[in-house]
């Protein structure tokens, strides 16, 4: 005798598999144009570059495969490996000042107190101002002569108001980092936030009952659970800091005789001034090298803490 419910069930069984059907097929539809976006703005400019850099590839005339002779001519370049290390010492300076004063801002306005939610939108506005015009306007505040900046420097007797301040390496380059300081700190600012918001404040009440500092606080409560957005911001900066370009290429044009150019200034000499495309194609891919295996370093030694601190 065959049970009234089987019917119903081999029915259900059998509309299942094709109402799950659809439903990959529609999510596929939903995101085949951002898929296809990838594909045509990173991975195929991704495998051309690749392409170019195993080519002698003038801008104009013919293009002749070379194979890898363009990255052996690359890592034996002084000026590549000059603007490397520059670009290493610029990251590892912006790196932890950014980060600093991010997560002192992220403390200070994370609490619902008067007055919070103003500053977090005073420390946020410059990050909605674009880092071209960000830089041009940092370096009108310390052109020599009619700069406020100036102004106050020989006001407050630190350097005359004449003083060319992008003259020097490294009066230069402490101007760059204030000024991308003063522009991306309310991003990194806000992601700490967002982290913090999301540790109970029960964690933090309790240790303060059992006697724990503010210090230790922070140090055995709220950076540990912090981490995965640490891990985040570092990674974002770190990143962004080996990719500056715009900020160099406005404030200082590279100068004082060529110290201040970044691995990606240099990248736009070989490539659009020299017009070496293979040559700027090969040190395209090795920058993109170095990138990958700082972020991975980075997450795995993150994750490597973490699962530590776990056990």
């Amino acid at each position: 005798m065959t049970s009234p419910t089987g019917p119903g069930r081999d029915a259900v069984r059998e509309r299942t598999p094709s109402r799950a059907g659809r439903r990959r097929a529609a999510g596929a539809l939903l995101t085949a144009p951002a898929l296809a976006m990838i594909a045509v703005f990173f991975y195929v400019p991704l495998v051309l570059m690749l392409w170019m850099s195993l080519h002698d590839w003038p801008l104009l005339g013919e293009r002749r495969f070379i194979g890898l002779e363009n990255y052996r001519d690359a890592l034996d370049d002084t000026a590549f490996r000059d603007a490397v290390l520059f670009t290493f010492e610029y990251t590892l300076i912006t790196t932890p000042v950014l980060f600093v004063l991010a997560l002192g801002l992220a403390l200070l306005v994370r609490r619902n107190r008067r007055g919070s939610r103003f500053f977090q939108g005073v420390y946020f506005m410059p990050v909605v101002i674009g880092l071209a015009s960000g830089s041009f306007l940092w370096l009108f505040l310390f052109q020599s002569g009619i700069g406020p900046a100036a102004d106050l420097a020989d006001h407050l007797g630190i350097a005359s108001r004449n003083t060319n301040w992008f003259s020097g390496t490294t009066s230069a380059l402490l101007v760059v980092i204030a000024m991308v300081t003063w522009k991306i700190v309310g991003l990194q600012m806000l992601l700490l936030l967002a982290g913090l918001q999301a540790i109970p404040t029960e964690l933090e009440e309790a240790a303060r009952v059992d006697g724990a500092n503010r210090w230790q606080t922070l140090r055995h409560i709220i950076l540990p659970l912090l981490r995965p957005t640490l891990a985040l911001v570092l990674v974002f900066s770190v990143a962004g800091s080996l990719l500056a370009f715009d900020q160099f290429f406005i404030m200082t044009g590279g100068g004082p005789a060529n110290s201040t150019i970044t691995a990606v200034f240099e990248i736009y000499r070989t490539s659009f001034i020299q017009f070496e495309l293979g040559l700027g194609a090969t040190f395209s891919a090795l920058l993109m090298i170095v990138l990958v295996v700082i972020s991975a370093a980075q997450m795995y030694l993150l994750r490597t803490s973490d699962a530590a601190s776990e056990t």
